[in-house]
């Protein structure tokens, strides 16, 4: 632990500057060390269209304006409103010191930014110094080294155990308010939800006898029956899958997150939704972050770039073929989705690609949004135009990424700073819906 006013300094990994190019800006008062190794991998990963490669050519400008005509291995103050310093520091390790090249029996990038952590621990011996990283394991061999070291905070969810679920189940419901709703198909009587109602919330309405789902509007101070309504010859299932369903088509809801576990219907729910809605917007753009597993990069899959990516997109193709399989060949909606597709108003895509686009007219589906750090959605929400509906689907326990996890990831981000705002709506999913052996490998396995 510090002392009270003990000076900090926070030495910063390369994984957190690629995670966030303002990291260096985000330490208030406290100063910054960046080890120069960090500058060779910010080095490496500039060229290119990647959300990473952004990242770093933004950070390297951030350096750049910093250093001005100053030398880096001088402390320099940081140009914003706190008063922190900065400086590179080199990855030399003093005789008689800690050497985690020795001690790992590895010469690695990981174990030069540690020795030049270390080193700075010894020569600024009344601070503490502090390793900031999003690698876990880097995290564990500081700290086998007697090196504080811990993630980076800005933008994580405090508390993933009760991250927001927008809905609320509400019991002891008087049944005549149950018949009301039912029968005028909307109440307000909004101290039904008690003080503590949110915007754009679903309700569960309940007594011994009777039920009813409700959406929640603090602008129209409105009660609205929620029911379960076909979309493309898809009808939600369970209650969750209705608040979503009526969430997909309110054209007030701009921006939606979806989350739950595999098989409750996520992206389903999406595209059925969105075909539904065909005529207020002029496309439906489907698109996921491309994570490669097994460390097995794209360039190493045969064909051209388009062939590259099938296979990632392929669970946004099923989807749509799932849809079609409802209705026969020579149904007037088959028909429909084919001619959509033939005419590029349905358009399945990687998500690299939508950088720099503006979208007018569409419904915009990011699948897998766990994957997307809190500054990636941002940019895509960012994207969006005149009449433009964003829909972020995903599971925050299912991240493929090294250095997201259920906090840090930029669902949870979006879910948690936007919960009750106007414009956004959230549901969860609880229950599978994909099968009973679906249902058996979540539950147990």
């Amino acid at each position: 632990m510090a002392k009270q006013g003990q000076r900090k300094i926070f030495v910063i990994d390369t994984s957190v500057l690629l995670h966030d190019h303002n990291a260096i800006l985000n330490f208030e008062e406290h100063d910054i060390a960046i080890p120069i190794t960090v500058l060779e991998e910010l080095d490496t990963f500039k060229v290119g269209n990647d959300t990473k490669n952004f990242e770093a050519r933004e950070c390297i400008r951030i350096i750049d304006r910093l250093a001005s005509d100053v030398s880096l291995q001088e402390w320099i103050p940081i140009d914003n409103e706190a008063s922190g310093r900065f400086k590179i520091i080199l990855n030399d390790v003093s005789e008689g010191v800690t050497n985690a090249e020795r001690v790992f029996d590895k010469k690695s990038n990981d174990h030069k930014i540690l020795n030049a952590a270390i080193e700075l621990q010894q020569t600024e011996k009344k601070a503490k110094v502090i390793l900031v990283s999003k690698d876990i394991n880097l995290r564990l061999k500081a700290k086998a080294l007697k090196l504080p070291a811990e993630d980076y905070k800005t933008g994580k969810v405090t508390d993933k155990r009760h991250l927001y679920t927008g809905k609320t189940l509400i019991e002891d419901i008087d049944g005549e308010d149950i018949r009301k709703l039912y029968t005028a198909g909307q109440s307000r009587k909004i101290s039904l939800l008690g003080e503590n109602r949110t915007n754009n919330h679903f309700y569960i309405l309940k007594n011994c006898q009777s039920s009813a789902l409700a959406f929640f509007n603090e602008d129209r101070k409105i009660i609205e029956r929620v029911d379960k309504v076909y979309a493309y010859g898809i009808k939600p299932k369970n209650a969750e899958q209705a608040f979503a369903m009526h969430a997909i088509l309110n054209p007030d809801i701009k921006l939606l997150t979806i989350t739950g576990v595999a098989g409750t219907g996520k992206t389903l729910l999406a595209l059925a939704g969105s075909l539904e809605q065909k005529s207020r917007y002029d496309k439906i753009i489907l698109a996921r972050p491309i994570v490669a597993l097994s460390n097995r990069d794209l360039g190493f899959l045969p064909g051209d770039a388009e062939e590259k990516v099938n296979p990632y997109m392929q669970p946004l193709w099923d989807n749509l073929n799932f849809i079609k399989s409802q209705f026969g060949e020579n149904e007037k909606k088959h028909k429909i989705i084919e001619e959509l597709r033939q005419a590029g108003k349905i358009e399945i895509c990687p998500l690299a690609y939508i950088r720099g686009r503006s979208l007018t007219n569409s419904i915009f589906i990011v699948d897998e949004a766990q994957n997307l750090t809190p500054h990636e959605v941002k940019t895509i929400i960012t994207r969006a135009g005149e009449n433009t509906k964003v829909i972020l689907t995903g599971d925050i326990r299912q991240i493929d990424t090294p250095y997201l996890d259920e906090q840090s990831n930029g669902l949870s981000y979006v879910i948690d700073r936007l919960k009750g705002r106007d414009l956004f709506c959230h549901v969860t999913l609880d229950k599978g819906e994909r099968s009973e052996l679906a249902n058996l490998a979540n539950e147990f396995l």
